[in-house]
């Protein structure tokens, strides 16, 4: 038999994160992280990064990975993820992924194989002269699907799925793979009303603290370019930083982008038909459903 792996999916602020430390100290289990932003370095308070009181005990892995100022890719994701998830299962342990970024958990599950293509110094320095909302009319054009998943403002992924597109001669096509594994696909979804309140509460009661993080990793040599890169709430409070947003334009600005994140996850995650769905306060159902998958597989 295959070994088993949970993995856990779902919206920004869905209860993910508290959900798997739960499953991992009911089944003997280890957490893996599958979100773009929580493997770099210093990025905690504006990410949600989890905090060692929240992962009582359970070893979490692929957080703080990464330095921020460096572009860390979906394939650094996979080869680092592939090795974490045998060296969990040697131990009998159980491995158990759990993230929002939904590119990163299908790159790993074989559900998405990354095309090799290599970078284009030429492409990417006459794509980098054109602004993100060009490039991003560009993409809907040429790959509509992509368009629909990706964060529209951030300028690095744009360029490379572009440059993809470039050198394939066309739209890549979603291949999957099989994989060693039996993965268990258990989604999070709360009704949007309680998600939307969720998010603004936690977007409130972070800000003064996602502020001074930010000044902190500016101060120690995080540039505001790279910040607008890393998206969402390093881009919006480094314009308020620099005083091009005030502070209430801050917050309603991040609310609506946190909100098509948000949307975008769902988007992604329910294109896979093997996840299956339970409000975020069905912890018994949750937990009903994963023995018996563990037990039997289905």
């Amino acid at each position: 038999m295959k070994p088993k792996v949970l993995v856990i999916v779902g919206p920004t602020a869905s209860g993910k994160s508290d959900l798997a430390v739960k499953l991992a100290k009911k089944y003997n289990g280890e957490v893996i992280s599958a979100d773009s932003r929580q493997v770099y370095k210093g990025l905690n308070i504006g990410t949600g990064k989890i905090t060692k009181k929240e992962m009582g005990g359970i070893p979490h892995h692929l957080l703080d990975v990464a330095d921020p100022k460096k572009a860390f890719s979906a394939s650094d994701y996979k080869k680092l993820a592939d090795e974490i998830l045998r060296y969990i299962v040697v131990k009998e342990k159980l491995p158990i992924v759990v993230g929002g970024t939904g590119f990163y958990i299908d790159t790993l599950v074989g559900k998405t194989i990354l095309p090799e293509v290599p970078p284009n110094p030429t492409l990417r320095k006459k794509l980098e002269k054109k602004s993100t909302e060009s490039l991003f009319k560009e993409l809907l054009k040429k790959d509509p699907a992509r368009a629909k998943t990706i964060d529209q403002h951030n300028k690095v992924r744009l360029i490379r799925a572009l440059e993809i597109i470039h050198a394939l001669g066309k739209v890549p096509k979603k291949k999957s793979m099989s994989s060693p594994y039996d993965f268990i696909f258990i989604g999070l979804k709360p009704d949007r009303k309680t998600l939307e309140e969720k998010i603004y509460k936690r977007l409130i009661a972070r800000l003064p603290g996602m502020i001074r993080e930010i000044k902190k990793l500016h101060a120690e040599g995080l540039s505001w370019k790279r910040m607008h890169a890393l998206g969402l709430e390093y881009r919006f409070i480094a314009l308020y930083l620099q005083d091009k947003l005030s502070k209430q334009e801050t917050i309603e600005e991040l609310f609506k982008e946190i909100k098509k994140y948000a949307k975008r996850q769902w988007q992604w995650f329910k294109m896979n038909k093997e996840i299956r769905w339970f409000k975020s306060d069905e912890f018994k159902a949750i937990e009903k459903y994963a023995r018996m998958s563990l037990e039997t597989g289905d």
